[in-house]
């Protein structure tokens, strides 16, 4: 797969055993959230922005984008570790970021892992930055 074009497209629900092995793979996933129940119940918001990218056939990328009418957030950003270094990542969230932009986002939030260094660089690189916040949650729903 050296040097191959990413197809970037729309989730599609065949790609859901592939786009969970890949989360998993990255290890995106928690015990607390089920990547089913994530999947199924952003298929029924938005579920357009949600994004895989693929390179001859295969699944390698995947990006969960949304937004509110206040802001825009990204969520399971993933690149197979196989594939990592050839600009598929950059090249999945330029395409989310566009969506976005032209639904009239002004702001696009995230959230890493502090320990998770790989991608804080890659996000900074990215021109994000770090906003002065605590990051707050409650469960509404518990998965497991």
């Amino acid at each position: 797969m050296a040097d191959a074009k990413l197809v970037i497209r729309s989730f599609a629900k065949s790609d859901g055993g592939d786009v969970i092995a890949l989360w998993q793979r990255a290890g995106l996933t928690r015990p607390w959230n089920d990547p089913e129940q994530d999947i199924a119940r952003k298929m029924t918001v938005a579920p357009e922005l949600f994004l895989v990218g693929c390179v001859a056939g295969t699944l390698v990328a995947s990006a969960m984008g949304g937004y509110d009418g206040h802001r825009g957030w990204v969520n399971y950003l993933a690149v197979d570790e196989s594939c990592r270094g050839r600009g598929y990542a950059r090249q999945i969230m330029d395409h989310l970021e566009d969506m976005l932009r032209a639904r009239g986002c002004p702001k696009l939030n995230l959230q890493v892992r502090a320990e998770n260094k790989a991608a804080l660089a890659f996000y900074a690189a990215a021109g994000y930055a770090q906003d002065d916040v605590v990051s707050l949650g409650k469960r509404l729903i518990v998965d497991a």
